[in-house]
């Protein structure tokens, strides 16, 4: 039997590739998304304006890099990312493109200290995503109630996660690395190809969470 880390390897390598969605204002250099593209080569979706964010021209922008793809990939998206993926994918013809998502910590752009800044992504589209999603939330954050984010996650037909109190999932909370968040992604990965992960137990727990 191959070690368990040669099989984590060739999941990520050979099966897809992975796309970074960061939200408003991109993801600083201590984000745990900066550190994924630092640490396994992941590719962010850089934005022609992260301080006026245009629903419209994200979703532009998510298209034009998917369609200079050749192999499907994987989405990872944080804050306003998520709601890109549910807008991309609700308008979208190549949402074939998409092998699956992990989506954290979704911003609620009908929060009063939000709205006028992210006007044009209301409402938020909550159209069940054509491809496996997992949606990681926290009971205390400040830009999206737990109860909104499983709203979400119900209307995407995701996998829901709650972390319980972390605050908004990012370089604040503290999750430096975040490895627990990127097995997830491998054990999607390994779902989605029909392999077995290398591990004893599911490392989230699907009686928690419902959709795919």
């Amino acid at each position: 039997m191959l070690p368990a880390c040669y099989a984590i390897k060739t999941i990520v390598t050979t099966n897809s590739d992975v796309l970074i969605l960061p939200g408003w204002q991109s993801s600083g250099p201590l984000h745990w998304q900066s550190r994924w593209e630092a640490l396994y080569g992941y590719q962010r979706v850089e934005q022609h304006d992260w301080l006026r964010p245009l629903r419209g021209d994200w979703i532009a922008r998510l298209e034009e890099v998917l369609l200079a793809r050749a192999a499907p990939v994987w989405l990872v998206g944080h804050s306003l990312g998520c709601l890109l993926v549910a807008a991309w994918a609700a308008h979208s013809q190549q949402t074939a493109r998409v092998a699956g998502a992990l989506l954290v910590a979704p911003g609620d752009p009908e929060l009063p200290a939000l709205r006028s800044a992210l006007r044009s992504w209301v409402p938020v589209q909550q159209v069940r995503l054509p491809f496996p999603a997992l949606l990681v939330g926290s009971s205390n954050d400040p830009y999206c109630s737990l109860a909104r984010a499983q709203q979400f996650g119900r209307g995407w037909g995701a996998r829901f996660v709650s972390l319980g109190a972390r605050g908004h999932l990012n370089a604040d909370s503290g999750l430096g690395d975040w490895p627990e968040a990127h097995q997830w992604l491998l054990q999607l990965q390994a779902e989605a190809a029909g392999a077995p992960f290398p591990t004893a137990t599911p490392i989230f727990d699907k009686e928690n969470s419902h959709g795919n």
